[in-house]
């Protein structure tokens, strides 16, 4: 525990095959403990295999009339990453002050899905979303949200299609859960993860 969450310190920390996490829950105007976490075991999701996306999923994806986009708005991304959860807070202002910085540079990215206008609408509307850190040949997934069906599902997927497409060779989900797996992620050993770290750190795609 303990540290910052600036620039220079996160990078440190995924290239180390560690990430920021928080611990228990927070009480009502309580900020939340941020713990510094490398699990055992670690979840990813596999770049290396064919895409298999589920029946419906593939349908959505087909069919679906949202604009996706990526880097368009990282702040509101991770900003509905935090207002869309029971456990909200955990997204601190410092933690997003660090990540912003990081976007700023070019190392943190988003991929942000639209509702389109309609009627009397004029703008678009940010109703799903995912953000992460891209390291070399690691893009490393910290959380997404959705706001109509499925839209975080489809921001997941096209982030997995455009990190195959760039080259990525890990995409870290870090703590698996029901929703993750349903996407096809899998658990491996902490001691594989850091070896596989090991080999996409050198590497050099590009997202956008």
């Amino acid at each position: 525990m303990g540290c910052d969450f600036d620039p220079g310190t996160l990078l440190l920390a995924y290239r180390s095959g560690i990430f920021p996490w928080p611990h228990g829950q927070a009480s009502d105007g309580e900020t939340p403990l941020v713990l510094w976490f490398s699990p055992q075991p670690r979840a990813i999701f596999p770049l290396q295999d064919e895409l298999h996306w589920s029946r419906s999923l593939r349908r959505t994806l087909r069919v679906h009339p949202y604009e996706v986009t990526v880097d368009a708005d990282f702040p509101q991304v991770m900003h509905l990453c935090g207002e869309t959860r029971a456990n909200a807070t955990w997204i601190i202002p410092e933690l997003v002050e660090g990540y912003v910085k990081l976007h700023e540079l070019g190392w943190a990215h988003s991929v942000e899905v639209w509702e389109k206008p309609t009627g009397a609408q004029t703008e678009r509307v940010l109703v799903g979303g995912i953000y992460g850190l891209a390291v070399g040949g690691l893009f490393a997934g910290e959380s997404m949200f959705h706001l109509r069906s499925d839209t975080s599902k489809i921001a997941f997927a096209s982030l997995a299609e455009k990190l195959r497409v760039a080259g990525f060779s890990l995409f870290d989900v870090q703590v698996q859960n029901g929703h993750l797996e349903s996407l096809g992620c899998v658990e491996i050993a902490r001691a594989e993860y850091l070896a596989r770290l090991r080999a996409a750190l050198p590497l050099t795609p590009r997202l956008i």
